[in-house]
């Protein structure tokens, strides 16, 4: 499985956090699958701590790229070809961010895991949470 997280599947799984769910973390952890990491996720995070909406117990230009590592997780560059996905894709979502990610996703082939209830409605692969 080749799997995209969003942005907050990120932090919370570098930072235990409770909310994500079981069923994530064991894939995620799971050998047999690829697992990304958006540059456009680090992008918005470091946006949030800028604006004091994200703490996190280092600089995020040190500390995200070293979890990401650190959990085996590669990294997804934007490319040219994802962004041409952005004429066709309904405007369900609202959130440039979320949008670029449903883009890479198309492009490359990924299943999404998020708990963000609009990415569900686009023709996409999404991890389940239940």
């Amino acid at each position: 499985m080749k799997l995209l997280l969003d942005t907050h599947i990120f932090l919370w799984y570098i930072s235990k956090d409770a909310r994500l769910p079981a069923a994530f973390r064991d894939t995620i952890r799971h050998l047999d699958n690829e697992v990304f990491l958006s540059v456009v996720s680090l992008w918005v995070a470091i946006v949030k701590y800028q604006i004091g909406k994200l703490p996190l117990p280092q600089p995020p230009e040190t500390y995200l790229p070293t979890q990401r590592q650190k959990h085996q997780i590669s990294s997804l560059d934007l490319d040219e070809a994802s962004v041409s996905h952005l004429v066709s894709l309904p405007l369900i979502h609202r959130d440039p961010f979320d949008r670029i990610l449903i883009c890479q996703a198309i492009e490359h082939g990924l299943i999404i895991a998020t708990v963000d209830e609009q990415i569900p409605q686009y023709p996409i692969q999404v991890l389940k949470h239940s």
